[in-house]
């Protein structure tokens, strides 16, 4: 069973998309959203029970990492988007940039 974190979860969140070859991005009010997967999602990714994702969870809300919307999921804040955005660069820059464009990945990059 994989040891958890925040990093842990972010680093799963983008492999889940990664490999989902999907990654939605919000612009609003000057803000980028990344969406994230879902709690059942990241947990069954990770081969954990469900309830052992949900306390990083209000960690992540509690650091305004994220952010969660009732019937449209969790979105990353201003300040998740940035880790998320770097942890792409820094681990999957070139399958970021195959997903995503290459133009619309290095202004998100510039943006964050």
């Amino acid at each position: 069973m994989a040891a958890l974190s925040i990093d842990v979860l972010f680093d799963a969140a983008i492999r889940i998309q990664l490999l989902e070859r999907s990654i939605t991005v919000a612009f609003a009010d000057n803000t980028i959203r990344v969406k994230f997967p879902t709690t059942r999602r990241l947990a069954e990714f990770l081969d954990v029970p469900h309830y052992y994702v949900l306390p990083y969870f209000a960690m992540m809300e509690q650091e305004e990492l994220v952010t969660r919307a009732e019937r449209v999921g969790i979105l990353t804040t201003a300040k998740g988007s940035r880790k998320m955005i770097e942890l792409m660069r820094e681990k999957y820059e070139k399958e970021a940039g195959e997903i995503l464009g290459g133009a619309i990945f290095a202004d998100l990059l510039k943006r964050c």
